[in-house]
C-alpha cells in the first residue's frame, strides 16, 4: 500500500506543476483537510481550490527531495517557489504529511518555513 500511496502523491503533485488544479483534485477526496500548522486549516475540495486559485497565480516550481510512506501515510520533504503578488519569487522549505483514505489525498498536515526571496 505504501508504495501506491505514493505514486497517488507523485501523480497530484505532477497535476499541480502543470498547472491542473482540477487534476490535482482528483486525486483527493471530497471532505480533504489542508491544515498549514500555524496559519490556516482549509476544509474540502472548494476551499482548496480557492486557495489554489489565488495562491498559484502562476504552477509553483518545487521538487521532493525524500518521499517516506508508512501505511496510510505520505511524508514529503521538498522545497518550492511560488510568485508573489509583486512578480517575486519566494522560495519555501516544507514538510507535508499526508494521509490517505480509500487511495485519495485526505488530510494534509503542512509544515512551511520561507527560505529566501529573488527577483
Amino acid at each position: 500500500m505504501s508504495e501506491k500511496n505514493k505514486e497517488v502523491l507523485v501523480r497530484a503533485n505532477a497535476a499541480v506543476a502543470a498547472g491542473d488544479i482540477e487534476g490535482f483534485l482528483s486525486h483527493c477526496t471530497d471532505d480533504v483537510r489542508w491544515t498549514f500548522v500555524g496559519d490556516q486549516i482549509l476544509r474540502g475540495k472548494e476551499a482548496v481550490r480557492r486557495y489554489m486559485e489565488a495562491t498559484y497565480t502562476e504552477p509553483p516550481r518545487f521538487g521532493v527531495d525524500q518521499l517516506i510512506a508508512e501505511g496510510d501515510f505520505v511524508t514529503a520533504l521538498g522545497h518550492i517557489t511560488l510568485r508573489d503578488r509583486n512578480g517575486r519569487d519566494v522560495g519555501y522549505a516544507y514538510c507535508d504529511v499526508w494521509r490517505l483514505r480509500d487511495g485519495k489525498l485526505a488530510d494534509l498536515r503542512a509544515y512551511v518555513v520561507e527560505t529566501k526571496r529573488t527577483g
